[in-house]
């Protein structure tokens, strides 16, 4: 009988690789909120399926204990995934090729419509800011 592989010491790893998850942009939002009320879901990640339109949703913000409240938001838009997936807090966000930020964290006070799917972006970006337009790609790949 084989040794057994030796372990490597330290916390069990849980996450290997997985596949990016992409779309298209199909609505463009403009407008900011300064006391919105998101409150972040206590799941670091959200199954998604082909067809399904969430919102994109920036934010400054940077806690992601379950129930903390997002007041400071910008709205990007609505995307259509076109392929189903998992997506995970910390994953990038890219739209149009350009990276955007990472997500934060669900908010799901508009489920089953859609989540608002949370990015930390450092600023609150709107899509004006971004100058988005319906069909630009919008891609979330796994943090590196």
């Amino acid at each position: 009988m084989a040794p057994a592989p030796e372990r490597t010491p330290g916390p069990p790893r849980e996450n290997g690789a997985k596949r990016s998850v992409h779309g298209a942009l199909v609505k463009v939002l403009l407008h900011r909120r300064s006391e919105r009320g998101m409150s972040l879901e206590p799941y670091a990640s959200r199954c998604v399926r082909r067809g399904e339109v969430h919102e994109l949703v920036t934010t400054d913000h940077r806690e992601t204990a379950p129930g903390t409240r997002i007041d400071r938001v910008g709205f990007l838009g609505f995307v259509e995934l076109s392929c189903a997936g998992v997506l995970d807090r910390g994953d990038d966000v890219w739209i149009g090729g350009v990276h955007v930020g990472a997500v934060l964290g669900f908010d799901a006070c508009h489920h089953p419509n859609h989540y608002n799917i949370l990015i930390d972006a450092g600023r609150l970006l709107t899509g004006g800011d971004l100058k988005l337009c319906p069909e630009l790609s919008v891609s979330f790949t796994q943090a590196v």
